[in-house]
């Protein structure tokens, strides 16, 4: 007999209750001490608790036409295992969403555990898949540019929600909105069930930038500058359009290699040459140390100060002051510098702006270099006078000129308008600042006068206009790197303003080492006068017509033959501009203003010809990449209104 049984059945049995009371007492600390725990923990497997992105405010032209705009996209994917209509989910991907038969096939094969359909898709794409069970739509929010690459230097890009360069990210912090909050609910297996969503916070959008540049202007000054840099084979190079009464940029292009991406305008210096010798005859005019009128002996060209050689290509003989800038005379205005202490020689040029940053409202703008006297050399006063021992941006140049132009105001530049709400509302509004005033009135008209000259007997004749009269200088200078000046390389540049008794407009064109032909004059000149060509011709860019036509009214009479050098300026506009006139403040004699044009055949024209065709008659132009010109939408023929935008549809290059 086994004694011990009892006591193993006993203890067994104590075990058993031991055990027992343990689940007892665990169920009761879970389902009553602990319930409440647990049930967070139970929902938050089911509910999640998600950001919502906000839209990114739009950045907007001066008439308030889209630069950048953020548009709702979703990517799809899904397991073909758990799609329920394999046939609907096959006939969705190839009618919606355009997707060849073969690979929509591929797509939804058995064999695939998980698919992800390529792209981006609009938002009606939910609506589509509502009714299909296993599809998987993701949210984004997309930054798009209508006008493709036309601005995009200046307006940045975003990148992961960031902005980065230009107007996205000096202004990152007022486009970019603050996020929403949703609850969103999900199956057994985590997949969020549709139409189980709580918006806990809505998403708020960011504000709106509107900018000055005008769009019109923008294509012309890419266009000009695209066809001069094809025409030199130029590296590259800027137009900038300014408007000297207010500072505002109109147009900011700048393209390197073929892109158009960095602003060079604002963060490259260089050395400008002639385009200095303006304000080097106005110091000497502010400081009554010389008129115009006054004589100075250039001998046969050549000048030696402290064992540097200086040569003018041109001049000889005894000129005046005002001659000597006309003609560019480098021996002219550096003997005439010497009037000028180094001091004030160096404040002259500090007080037009340069060596200092301008405060645009971009990011990486560069100060260029302005030595203090202190630095200088036994050559720099006379190097400095002719545009040496100095570095510029295009911007500055711009600024500089407008000074001169608007009668001595140095004007801040600015390129955002004002900044609104997602309701319409103004926020805030950008108005027109002056920094200081350089010169008087009286230096700024003479030098204006004497810069007129400049185009009409001078070196800028390239820049000639027929009915306007058109103020600018040309500047050639040796391009410069960190080794030193660079074996026959050159920036040329020019800068005009029109019409120069009331000027609307400051052009400012650069480009970095023309081959052949250098001069400003020969290559930079003619880009000058092709932007103010088609400007006029474009009726909406932000000319103040009733003041063109008293500025021509002024000049009735003159219209000196212009013999153009510019390959793509001197076509005749077919049909062309009627003449116009302004009756009761109105602007009368141009057609199309009321009803409907038709639409050319530019079919087979050079595209510049085309485009500048277009812009005559009022008419926006997007035009893809490509060369030659295969059609338009809409098609030739088409009645449309002043202002609709016609998308050109090119081709490639043709062999011949």
């Amino acid at each position: 007999m086994n004694v011990s049984s009892p006591w193993r059945r006993r203890t067994l049995l104590v075990g058993w209750l031991l055990a027992l009371a343990l689940i007892c007492v665990r169920a009761a600390q879970v389902q009553v001490v602990q319930a409440a725990d647990w049930k967070r923990i139970a929902e938050a497997q089911h509910r999640t608790d998600a950001e919502v992105p906000a839209f990114r405010g739009a950045v907007l032209d001066r008439d308030g036409m889209p630069l950048a705009v953020s548009r709702e996209r979703y990517r799809m994917s899904f397991s073909t295992r758990e799609l329920s209509d394999v046939e609907g989910t096959r006939r969705m991907l190839t009618e919606t969403l355009g997707i060849p038969q073969r690979q929509a096939n591929t797509l939804t094969a058995a064999s695939r555990a998980w698919s992800v359909v390529p792209g981006l898709h609009p938002p009606g794409i939910q609506e589509r898949a509502r009714g299909l069970r296993g599809i998987r739509l993701q949210r984004e929010l997309q930054r798009y540019h209508p006008h493709g690459g036309l601005a995009r230097g200046v307006l940045g890009r975003v990148l992961e929600e960031q902005g980065e360069g230009g107007i996205e990210q000096a202004f990152d912090g007022i486009l970019r909105g603050t996020p929403g909050r949703e609850v969103v609910a999900r199956d057994h297996l985590g997949v969020p069930i549709p139409g189980e969503r709580l918006t806990v916070s809505p998403p708020m959008s960011g504000n709106d930038v509107v900018l000055t540049l005008d769009m019109d202007l923008q294509e012309i000054a890419h266009e000009a500058l695209e066809e001069a840099i094809e025409s030199t084979g130029a590296h590259g190079g800027d137009v900038l359009v300014t408007d000297p009464r207010t500072g505002e940029i109109l147009a900011l292009v700048s393209v390197r290699d073929g892109e158009a991406a960095s602003l060079s305008a604002i963060h490259t210096p260089f050395e400008p040459g002639s385009t200095l010798k303006p304000f080097t005859v106005a110091g000497l005019l502010a400081d009554d140390l010389v008129s115009l009128y006054d004589s100075v002996d250039v001998g046969d060209g050549t000048w030696t100060v402290e064992g540097r050689t200086l040569h003018d290509v041109h001049s000889e003989g005894v000129m005046t002051v005002g001659e000597a800038l006309r003609v560019s005379s480098n021996v002219g205005i550096a003997k005439s510098a010497q009037a000028l202490t180094p001091g004030r020689q160096y404040e002259n040029l500090r007080d037009f702006g340069f060596g200092v940053q301008t405060g645009i409202e971009l990011p990486g703008e560069a100060a260029g270099l302005l030595r203090r006297p202190e630095q200088w050399t036994s050559q720099s006063a006379a190097s400095l006078a002719i545009g040496y021992e100095i570095s510029v941006t295009p911007l500055q140049m711009a600024m500089a000129y407008g000074a001169l132009a608007n009668g001595g105001r140095l004007m801040k530049p600015h390129l955002v308008r004002e900044v609104r709400s997602p309701d319409g509302r103004v926020v805030e509004r950008t108005e027109p600042r002056a920094i200081r005033r350089v010169v008087s009135e009286r230096v700024a008209h003479a030098v204006s006068r004497e810069l007129v000259g400049a185009v009409e007997d001078g070196t800028g004749g390239s820049a000639r206009l027929a009915t306007f009269q058109v103020a600018g200088k040309s500047g050639t200078a040796r391009a410069y790197t960190a080794d030193g000046y660079e074996e026959g390389a050159y920036y040329s540049s020019f800068v005009g303003f029109f019409p120069a008794d009331d000027p609307q407009l400051v052009v400012v064109v650069k480009l970095d080492r023309p081959s052949g032909a250098y001069y400003g004059g020969a290559v930079a000149a003619p880009v000058t006068r092709a932007t103010m060509e088609a400007a006029l011709a474009a009726r909406a860019t932000p000319l103040d017509r009733a003041a063109l036509i008293r500025s021509a009214a002024r000049n009735e009479g003159r219209r000196p033959a212009i013999t153009s050098t510019a390959q793509f300026a001197d076509q005749p506009l077919d049909p062309p501009l009627p003449p116009f006139s302004v009756q009761d403040g109105d602007v009368r004699g141009i057609p199309g203003l009321g009803d409907g044009v038709t639409l050319p055949d530019v079919r087979g024209l050079p595209a510049r010809i085309a485009v500048r065709r277009l812009h005559a008659l009022g008419l926006r132009v997007e035009r893809p990449a490509g060369h030659d010109i295969v059609g338009s939408v809409p098609p030739p023929g088409a009645r449309v209104l002043p202002g609709d935008t016609i998308r050109l549809r090119l081709g490639q290059r043709s062999n011949d």
